[in-house]
């Protein structure tokens, strides 16, 4: 009998709407028998890792999860024997309650535990059977949950029990420039990204002509990248110079732009009030750089 093959991840615009939901970034995601404190048998679900959160769907179309489970204070995890052939059972004991998962076959179980521990610990489990591929996976997930919760830190107030606001548009009606404006050439653009990764990894700074802006990132895929775009200023829009050419109406929906096609991994770098870090963050500063030498490099 062939095995089953692994299911296919959730089309983009469910991603999406999962993700302005959450406001979480996505691990891993599978099928999942579940059985928490309050339930009298197991419930099948479709289930994200999103951080140290297990949302659960009740398909894998559905955009809104029906439960959630918190496993940042993970006590442990242990396995258990299961009656039925090629099933893995295994069960998170939390601090107030201990909650019951079964997969459908013991790869997918593997997995599961590996990522869930890899979050929870902050380490690469040891005792877990996976292959090359998959503990690659780990470690890059490794990574990008220790850059959360350091981001996470820095917010002036978090709460695990409240959801994050979805950011709809990346919009600041106070200043008439997004907060990742820098008037920094692209040297400085690129040493500020370098040197201060978990401020973000997106500057918007003045182009090489007068007028028209770029954009510099950072980006972390198999090692770190820097890359610059053009941002043209035409008549009362803005044009991202790409493969097809992207226009939007102002500077706000620019950073917004590169944010929600990157699902969130480009992030506007943004200097917190209290670092001082030799950058004028102040808007009116940024104007007068500008105006003293609007053909900045």
């Amino acid at each position: 009998m062939m095995a089953k093959k692994p299911p296919k991840p959730a089309p983009r615009r469910i991603f999406q709407e999962r993700l302005k939901i959450t406001a979480l970034p996505l691990y891993f995601e599978g099928f999942l028998l579940v059985k928490r404190s309050g339930y009298q048998e197991f419930k099948h679900y479709w289930t994200e890792l999103r951080g140290t959160t297990l949302f659960f769907y009740s398909d894998k179309k559905s955009t809104t999860y029906v439960d959630k489970l918190d496993i940042i204070d993970l006590t442990c995890l242990t396995d258990q024997n299961s009656t039925e052939k090629n099933c893995a059972k295994f069960t998170l004991v939390l601090p107030k309650e201990e909650v019951e998962l079964k997969t459908e076959n013991t790869e997918s179980g593997e997995e599961w535990r590996g990522f869930i521990l890899t979050v929870t610990e902050l380490s690469i489990p040891q005792h877990v059977s996976l292959l090359p591929g998959q503990v690659i996976r780990l470690h890059e997930i490794l990574e990008r949950e220790k850059k959360r919760r350091i981001e996470t830190e820095q917010l002036p107030s978090t709460s695990v029990d409240k959801e994050k606001e979805p950011i709809e548009d990346y919009v600041d009606v106070l200043n008439p420039m997004p907060a990742c404006f820098y008037t920094v050439s692209r040297k400085e653009a690129t040493e500020m990204l370098e040197k201060n990764p978990s401020l973000g990894n997106m500057i918007l700074r003045p182009g090489s002509d007068s007028g028209n802006y770029s954009i510099t990132i950072r980006q972390e895929i198999d090692m770190p990248r820097i890359k610059h775009y053009k941002v043209m200023s035409i008549g009362e829009n803005y044009t991202i110079e790409l493969e097809k050419p992207v226009t939007l109406p102002n500077l706000f929906g620019v950073i917004d732009y590169f944010v929600k096609e990157t699902r969130g991994n480009l992030r506007p770098f943004i200097y917190s009030a209290d670092e001082n870090l030799g950058q004028e963050t102040n808007i009116e500063g940024r104007r007068e750089r500008l105006k003293e030498n609007p053909y900045i490099v």
